[in-house]
């Protein structure tokens, strides 16, 4: 009787898992490191990296401190938490899928920041016509962490997100930072004021910064 044959190692290698997008998003640094996010895989949501994201906070560096984070496309909230766990005074975290904005609130008040933060449901894309009233006490450290099919220039939502980055510059306090994460095919020159923006690229993902300009 034959044996039956083995699966090969080329076969068992042909669709390898993503180890890390299979798994709920951890705070890297800071009070809260170690903590995970909730997160369900192949969902709605795009967590930013782990790798990409620790690459992120140390390009900000000491920067973070006192902010008010202000965490756009927040997802599971990965950027803004890791913001507060690095001593950001606040977070306003904007989602417009409102169970996961419910889902947000619920995982602040798991973490015991909930009094440091403030989830605004709805669609950002809209802010540039009627933009929220948000603290100016302090500095703004922001995130655009949209799906990254909003920066091709042929879909819909590309000049409704570069409208968003103009309005919200255009809105923020002296000495705030932006953060726009995007991949390799978008044009950074399509940025506002584009020579002004640093930009970094981190497989998968290209971080542009924004820092404050001189005082």
């Amino acid at each position: 009787m034959p044996r039956p044959a083995r699966p090969s190692k080329r076969t068992a290698s042909a669709a390898p898992v993503d180890a890390e997008a299979a798994s709920s998003p951890r705070i890297i640094g800071g009070e809260l490191r170690g903590r995970r996010l909730p997160h369900l895989p192949g969902g709605g949501t795009r967590p930013m990296k782990d790798r990409v994201r620790e690459s992120l906070f140390d390009l900000i560096g000491t920067a973070v401190r006192g902010t008010l984070a202000v965490d756009l496309f927040a997802g599971t909230g990965a950027l803004g938490f890791e913001a507060l766990s690095r001593g950001a005074a606040r977070c306003v975290f904007a989602e417009r899928h409102f169970p996961t904005a419910d889902a947000l609130r619920r995982t602040a008040r798991e973490l015991g920041v909930a009094d440091r933060c403030d989830v605004r449901p709805g669609d950002v894309l809209l802010w540039p016509r009627r933009f929220p009233a948000l603290p100016t006490d302090a500095p703004w450290l922001v995130f655009v962490s949209p799906p990254w099919a909003m920066f091709a220039a042929t879909d819909p939502r590309h000049a409704q997100l570069l409208a968003l980055v103009t309005a919200v510059r255009g809105a923020a306090p002296p000495g705030s930072t932006f953060v726009v994460e995007a991949d390799a095919a978008f044009d950074a020159a399509t940025l506002p004021d584009a020579a002004a923006w640093e930009s970094r690229a981190i497989p998968p993902a290209v971080l542009h910064l924004l820092h404050p300009g001189p005082a």
